[in-house]
């Protein structure tokens, strides 16, 4: 996007003042967004964009700006802003650029960009007319259909040569939303696969087909279901998207952007136990074609599998350039934004609970009493003590070792520090769950996962009693 003398030229300015580091990071983006509402087109566009963000660190100083204008007196001229916040003298002068080459994890054979729109608005319709044709009470059928490639390139110095790396995210994602209606009660269910993939993934490997029937199907069915009893009791958490309590209650709080600062509740927790022993935790950014998946961070550092959690004990955080200086620790691949706007910082990728040695049916079938919850939907969570409330869309009694009714208007109350503790099963059958996650430095795309797990017990809040 730029010319490595230009690049040379920026960061020199940008280390005039004494700052130790400097980065160019620059991206251009092709979009495309199709949005269906109860079968008909709702929007349908393209969008480019495409910018640079500069960045200077001093120890433990951080200064960034960002700018669409990729000209070289535009360039020059934000370097020189940013580097007026330090007053020292130059300690690092770039005399070369060195191109880093990338190893690309992330191979697709075919390209969403390629795919007529005509082909996408169709596909969607057949999701449509699946989801709203499961029950006369489905009254509304979103469907979406969002892809992006994103070439990236990033100039980083903190010595005489500096490193050029050029890399490209491709992603694609399906969203399927249903919202059913009787009486005072409404009822809703989202499905979203996404995936670093082409469309043959989506056409012929994805069973949507199903996943838009099994839309409708849930919906209709927690129309039916009964309110949630209330109490502490165990709770069976599915794999997959069950994940997503790991990943908010624990996997934000194991994040350098916290414990750097001691703004998490598992700060001072390396080589401590903070789980239960049959508890390992993973964060891995080089799993083939995932959702949450890179080749490199966005400071240029590969991908790489980071153990968070081993045998209960906190064995490792996720590490960014910045804040690995306050823990001295090196970066470990997890250096993430959403844009060129935003200044990048540890964030997670596919962090997941590892498989144990239990079946998941054997895990309920021991279960004599309790929940069983199946998905997730909003819910809230303070990163400093690891507190959290998490509303299950799509939960069931557990009677005798059976799962029996739907129950609705559940919530999971507790903290991350409790929920690890107290699992005290953990199944063979990971799965993964794909979302967006909002932090300091905006959206990115993860996954969250793990197997099926029993949390021995924990408090459940609803509006039905007690379980009985």
């Amino acid at each position: 996007m730029i010319s490595k003398s230009l690049a040379q030229k920026v960061l020199n300015e940008a280390l005039a003042t004494g700052g130790d580091y400097a980065e160019i990071y620059l991206e251009e983006t092709n979009s495309e967004s199709l949005v269906l509402e109860n079968g008909k087109v709702e929007t349908s566009g393209n969008r480019k964009s495409y910018g640079a963000g500069i960045r200077i660190l001093k120890e433990f100083r951080s200064v960034y700006g960002y700018t669409s204008d990729l000209s070289p007196k535009s360039l020059l001229a934000l370097a020189h802003t940013l580097s007026a916040s330090y007053n020292g003298k130059r300690a690092i002068s770039v005399i070369s650029v060195k191109k880093i080459r990338v190893k690309n994890i992330n191979k697709i054979n075919d390209h969403l960009y390629d795919v007529p729109v005509e082909e996408k608005v169709a596909y969607l319709k057949e999701c449509a007319a699946i989801t709203s044709g499961v029950d006369k009470r489905i009254v509304r059928v979103n469907d979406s259909f969002n892809d992006y490639c994103k070439n990236i390139e990033i100039y980083s110095a903190e010595g005489e040569v500096a490193k050029q790396y050029e890399t490209k995210e491709e992603r694609g994602r399906l969203v399927m939303y249903s919202v059913g209606a009787e009486g005072d009660k409404i009822e809703s269910t989202f499905e979203g696969p996404g995936r670093v993939d082409g469309w043959n993934w989506f056409k012929n490997v994805l069973d949507y087909k199903a996943l838009a029937k099994e839309c409708g199907e849930k919906t209709i069915m927690m129309l039916g279901a009964k309110e949630c009893p209330s109490g502490r009791y165990p709770v069976v958490i599915a794999n997959g998207w069950g994940g997503v309590i790991f990943h908010e209650a624990c996997g934000h709080s194991l994040e350098a952007t916290s414990t750097a600062k001691h703004h998490s509740v598992f700060s001072d927790s390396i080589g401590k136990q903070i789980a239960s022993t049959i508890v390992s935790a993973y964060d891995d950014g080089t799993m083939p074609n995932e959702w949450g998946s890179n080749d490199i961070d966005n400071e240029g550092t590969p991908a790489k599998k980071n153990q968070l959690i081993k045998n209960g004990i906190c064995v490792g955080f996720l590490v960014d350039k910045l804040n690995g200086r306050r823990l001295k620790m090196e970066p470990n691949g997890c250096s993430r934004r959403q844009n060129y706007r935003y200044e990048p910082t540890s964030r997670m990728s596919n962090t997941y609970i590892a498989p144990g040695k239990d079946k998941a049916e054997d895990i309920i079938k021991d279960t004599k009493l309790g929940i069983y919850v199946t998905n997730f939907g909003g819910g809230s969570v303070e990163p400093t003590t690891g507190e959290f409330n998490f509303s299950a869309s799509e939960a069931y009694i557990i009677r005798d070792g059976k799962v029996c009714e739907p129950v609705r208007g559940c919530t999971l109350i507790g903290s991350g520090k409790e929920v690890l503790m107290n699992i005290d099963r953990v199944a063979d059958d990971v799965d993964l769950g794909p979302g967006m996650c909002g932090s300091l430095s905006g959206m990115v795309p993860v996954n969250v996962g793990q197997p099926t797990i029993r949390i021995k017990e924990i408090t459940v809040g609803g509006r039905g009693g007690k379980l009985e």
